[in-house]
């Protein structure tokens, strides 16, 4: 082949069709901004919260958040990074080589269907700030006529923008990672005098014994509301890791690594999962314990409206909104992507249009985000056995004399193997759950290891231990030439254009003090309280500060992020 001919083979080729080019590759920074931004979000007020109601106890969430998420930092680290790293293909592009288009569709449709739920709960999260705003009184079942008709209106503007503007939504979310994690610490800050004055008959902590007795009291009692014994430290383990089996043991962030300069960058990840996963799960808990005490009722009753606009005034109205906005177009727009995968004669903007329809119907059952951790393991556990059939593919393959690629170099479009893979495994996965073998949040590894073994035996059986020499050399050249072609195409790239204006330093400077003021009076409210009048005061000029910084912050960020990106353009 000439370099012609590749050349203007390689052109006609979708960009994501190909493997990164080097000098798309990013730095440390940006994987930290992204996994800080998609971990604290709207869904951690619902898990945080849920963990009280399931009646786990102090010690179990911190120690059984600790090593959970330090599981799942792994897991990116070790399955997800190197795979990402070495094919720089995304799972969608790495399954349709391997194991042909009907399988990807398939996979497509489990992603539409996963996606769309998600943000249903969202949409529905964002509504409960809105309700509770106008005092229409909270819904557990379909809801009121005005509650269905605030989610029909929040979810049409989420579907608007995932349709039309999603990339101004994708730059915003990139500024909101710092103040939500702010915002986080603040609100359990500003509720946890009142735990104490509760328990203790004081507003002010003498050491760690006083914060462990108040978790054990009030907080996370290892009782469910219904005195019945709660969830112990297996089951808070469990969770953390299969939280995000989505991701790392089915893949899905292959999309997101395959831009990654070294395979150690999977280890970043864990700034998501101990800000996000950690802290603001801890966090929340504080926040809905509080407002249930402060409401006098039991947080099972509490929507997420409630426990933000108790902890934070004003400003809990914001977090709700933006955190479940953002959340819910980020996966709104995945569905879409993945719809459109499948309708490939519809536009991503009709096919984002029906899921968004669909999405904004489920999301009129506030019941969908209640069930929150259930849906997350069984998500995960349909899409894992996904991730073991790549896994075993790269990995195990060339260990045992197997052929990567193999069904691609038979012109394979329908891959027997991998598609009655998925379904043993998946058949196998339930049944596990409906046997009640073990617990439901560990049954992502057993399902992903029958996953591997499965494919294996039947990838050699249809040919996978083959002699595919000629193939292969024909794949390392096409692989060589590809280089060469984006190396010729970077040649014109220009070099990012860093902002160092005086104009924007000081919009920068803005920013930062505005979180660190936010956080000063949060501090006041929880360690210079020291009667409740006292912290009635502070509590309440805390509230009405943390309002007018927040407007401050994302006016002075947002401005800095539009000249950063207008420096570039031009």
């Amino acid at each position: 082949m000439s370099n012609i001919q590749t050349d203007s083979s390689f052109s006609e080729m979708n960009e994501e069709q190909m493997p990164v080019a080097k000098n798309k590759l990013h730095g440390r920074k940006h994987f930290a901004g992204l996994y800080a931004g998609e971990h604290v979000a709207a869904t951690e007020f619902v898990i945080g919260a849920t963990f009280v109601a399931l009646g786990a106890s102090t010690i179990d969430i911190l120690l059984g958040l600790m090593i959970g998420n330090l599981l799942a930092m792994c897991s990116w680290w070790l399955l997800t990074a190197p795979i990402a790293v070495e094919t720089r293909l995304s799972l969608y592009n790495y399954l349709n080589k391997i194991a042909g288009n009907s399988m990807t569709k398939l996979y497509n449709w489990a992603n539409v269907v996963i996606f769309s739920v998600i943000s249903a709960a969202m949409i529905t999260v964002s509504a409960t700030a809105v309700r509770f705003a106008f005092d229409i009184p909270a819904s557990i079942g379909i809801g009121s006529f005005w509650f269905v008709a605030i989610v029909l209106a929040v979810g049409s503007i989420v579907v608007f923008v995932a349709m039309y503007g999603f990339s101004t939504v994708a730059d915003f979310s990139k500024i909101c990672a710092p103040w939500l994690f702010v915002i986080f610490i603040a609100g359990s800050f500003t509720l946890f005098p009142a735990l104490s004055n509760h328990v203790l008959g004081s507003t002010t902590l003498t050491g760690w014994n006083d914060f462990m007795m108040i978790g054990d009291s009030s907080i996370w009692t290892g009782f469910t509301s219904d005195g019945e014994k709660g969830i112990g430290l297996f089951e808070v383990i469990g969770f953390a890791w299969a939280a995000n089996s989505i991701t790392h043991f089915g893949l899905i962030d292959m999309a997101i690594f395959r831009f990654a300069k070294r395979k150690s960058y999977g280890l970043i990840s864990g700034v998501g999962m101990f800000f996000g996963h950690y802290i603001a799960w801890i966090s929340a808990g504080i926040m809905g314990a509080g407002a249930a005490i402060l409401l006098k009722t039991t947080i099972s009753h509490l929507d997420p409206g409630d426990v933000a606009y108790h902890a934070l005034g004003l400003t809990g109205f914001v977090i709700i909104i933006i955190a479940g906005w953002t959340t819910a177009n980020a996966n709104l727009y995945r569905a879409g992507l993945a719809a459109q995968a499948i309708f490939v004669n519809h536009s991503r903007e009709k096919t984002t249009a029906i899921v968004g329809a669909i999405t904004v119907i489920i999301a009129c059952f506030p019941f969908v985000f209640s069930q929150m951790l259930p849906l997350l393991t069984y998500a995960g556990l349909l899409v894992v056995p996904v991730g073991g059939i790549v896994f075993a593919e790269h990995v195990l393959f060339p260990k045992i004399g197997l052929t990567r690629y193999w069904a691609r170099y038979q012109n394979i479009s329908r891959s027997i193997p991998a598609i009655a893979t998925w379904a043993l495994a998946l058949i196998f996965g339930f049944g596990l759950n409906i046997v009640g073998i073990m617990s439901f949040y560990y049954l992502f590894i057993p399902t992903w290891i029958f996953s591997i073994v499965v494919y294996t035996f039947l990838a050699k059986k249809y040919g996978a231990d083959k002699d595919y020499s000629e193939e292969v050399a024909a794949e390392v050249l096409e692989q060589k030439q590809m280089v060469v072609y984006q190396t010729e195409q970077a040649i014109n790239d220009k070099p990012f254009i860093h902002d160092t204006s005086r104009i924007s330093k000081l919009l920068n400077a803005v920013s930062v003090i505005s979180l660190m003021i936010i956080s000063a009076f949060a501090c006041q409210v929880m360690f210079f309280s020291e009667t409740m009048a006292i912290y009635n005061t502070n509590k309440a000029e805390f509230e009405f500060y943390c309002f007018i910084f927040t407007i401050t912050y994302f006016a002075s960020a947002y401005m800095s992020l539009k000249r950063q990106k207008a420096l570039n353009i031009h």
